[in-house]
C-alpha cells in the first residue's frame, strides 16, 4: 500500500527546497514529468495509479501558485510526450493546441489529475519551460529551455521513483572579452 501522505510531505519538501535555490520568472513555466507506476515501485506504464496522480498534482499546483509559476504536465510516450497546460498559458506563449484528452494509460495519472484540476486544460506538443521536476526518470529535458542546470534537493525519491530537478539560464555567449552582467 502506498503512503499518500508521505508522497505529499516529500513532494512539498522537494518543491520548497527547489524554490529556496531557484527563482523562476513570474508566469514562468514548470514542467512535471511523472510516472505513478515508478512511484508505486513498478516499471513505467505498468501500474498507473490515479490516487497517486491526484496527490502529486493537488500538492504541486498550490506550491507553484505561491511562486506565480504555471504547470505543464508531460504525457507518456503514447501521446508523444504532449503537455497539458492551461489554455491561457498556451495562448500567451503562442503554443499550438492539439486535440487529445488524456487517459490513465494514454497520458498518465498526472495528466488525468491535472485535466481535472485545471480550469481550462489543453494539450500542446512543444513547450519551452524555465524549470521542472522529473519523478520516475521520464526525461523532461526536451521541454526545458537551453541552458539547463540541475538542481539538487535532499529528496532523491518520491515513493520508489527517482527524482531530478532542472532550472535554466540564458546562454553565455562571447569569448574572453565578454562580460555577463551590467556594470553598476
Amino acid at each position: 500500500m502506498i503512503d499518500l501522505e508521505n508522497i505529499k510531505k516529500t513532494l512539498t519538501t522537494a518543491i520548497n527546497e527547489y524554490f529556496d535555490q531557484v527563482t523562476l520568472p513570474t508566469n514562468g513555466l514548470f514542467v512535471l514529468g511523472f510516472s505513478s507506476s515508478e512511484v508505486m515501485g513498478d516499471w513505467m506504464g505498468q501500474n498507473s495509479n490515479q490516487e497517486v496522480g491526484e496527490v502529486v498534482i493537488n500538492t504541486l499546483l498550490p506550491l507553484l501558485t505561491q511562486h506565480h509559476v504555471n504547470l505543464a504536465v508531460q504525457g507518456c510516450q503514447h501521446l508523444n510526450r504532449a503537455l497539458l497546460v492551461e489554455r491561457e498559458v498556451a495562448d500567451r506563449r503562442g503554443y499550438e493546441i492539439v486535440s487529445v484528452v488524456p487517459q490513465l494509460h494514454a497520458g498518465g495519472a498526472g495528466q488525468v489529475a491535472a485535466y481535472k484540476a485545471f480550469k481550462d486544460p489543453v494539450e500542446v506538443e512543444h513547450i519551452v519551460a524555465e524549470g521542472g521536476m522529473d519523478i520516475g526518470d521520464t526525461q523532461i529535458g526536451m521541454h526545458v529551455k537551453f541552458v539547463q542546470i540541475p538542481v539538487k534537493t535532499s529528496v532523491k525519491e518520491i515513493g520508489d521513483a527517482h527524482t531530478t530537478f532542472l532550472t535554466s539560464r540564458p546562454k553565455l555567449i562571447g569569448g574572453e572579452r565578454a562580460i555577463y552582467s551590467w556594470p553598476e
